[in-house]
């Protein structure tokens, strides 16, 4: 017999989709690595795009600092705080789980390819892949599968609702980072491609071992052996011989 201790982070309805598009992701972020490996100036792709955003103000630039809060680590810590709360309040432990590691695995990775792209701006700033975009967009993965999930969404309206939120959270941080100046636009692409990357696996990792922790927990007797029970072995006998002598006068 075997139970969940709560449902799976990347429902089964999803999973393909999921790990097709992290197969399609990986790719993505390693060439764009070679492409910009070392490299300090942007290429004529990333200076259009930039020219399309530079000068933004007020409000919009209001909204650019404010995002690229959620991004810095006073901001993620408050937002995954956040979050993980809300999952242990919706009594959904293995969520909280998924959404600390799925953070920290994003933006580890993101942290760790870094200084082997070695694509710099402003100076010595490593910039490739963005850590900022990685981050908001697992985030917001993370939390339309849960959401997904819970709400009870179908295959197409839960797969489009995921990916949506995915989008939208990646292109909203991929633009405050290029309109301030922080990131080159090839540097944000590859910085979504990687919690895309991430993220499939992360989910499998959590639900497995949730899954072998749960089988482990549900082997274990409903009630311990007698070696486990206080008391004298001569106690434990006599008791054994009270319950069979009235189990046969019943």
């Amino acid at each position: 017999m075997t139970g969940r201790p709560g449902p799976a982070v990347l429902p089964s309805w999803l999973r393909v989709w999921f790990v097709l598009l992290a197969c399609l992701a990986a790719p993505v972020v390693l060439v764009l690595g070679v492409v910009y490996g070392d490299e300090s100036e942007p290429r004529e792709w990333d200076m259009r795009i930039f020219a399309a955003v530079d000068g933004v103000g007020p409000p919009w630039r209001h909204v650019a600092v404010v995002t690229d809060f959620l991004g810095e680590p006073a901001g993620a810590v408050l937002l995954v705080a956040a979050v993980v709360t809300g999952c242990l309040l919706l009594r959904h432990p293995r969520a909280a789980v998924f959404v600390v590691t799925g953070a920290g695995l994003t933006v580890g990775t993101t942290t760790l390819l870094k200084p082997v792209v070695g694509r710099t701006i402003h100076g010595d700033n490593l910039s490739y892949p963005s850590g900022h975009t990685a981050f908001l967009t697992a985030i917001a993965l993370m939390v339309s599968l849960l959401a997904a999930g819970r709400l009870g969404l179908g295959r197409a309206a839960g797969t489009a609702f995921v990916f949506a939120a995915g989008l939208v959270a990646g292109a909203t941080m991929g633009w405050a980072q290029v309109a301030l100046g922080s990131h080159y636009a090839t540097d944000t692409l590859g910085g979504w491609c990687t919690a895309l990357a991430v993220l499939p696996v992360t989910a499998w990792l959590v639900d497995r071992a949730a899954d072998r922790l749960t089988d482990r927990w549900a082997g274990l007797p409903a009630h311990p052996p007698d070696e486990w029970t206080p008391g004298p072995p001569s106690d434990r006998r006599a008791e054994r011989r009270a319950d069979a002598g009235r189990q046969q006068g019943r």
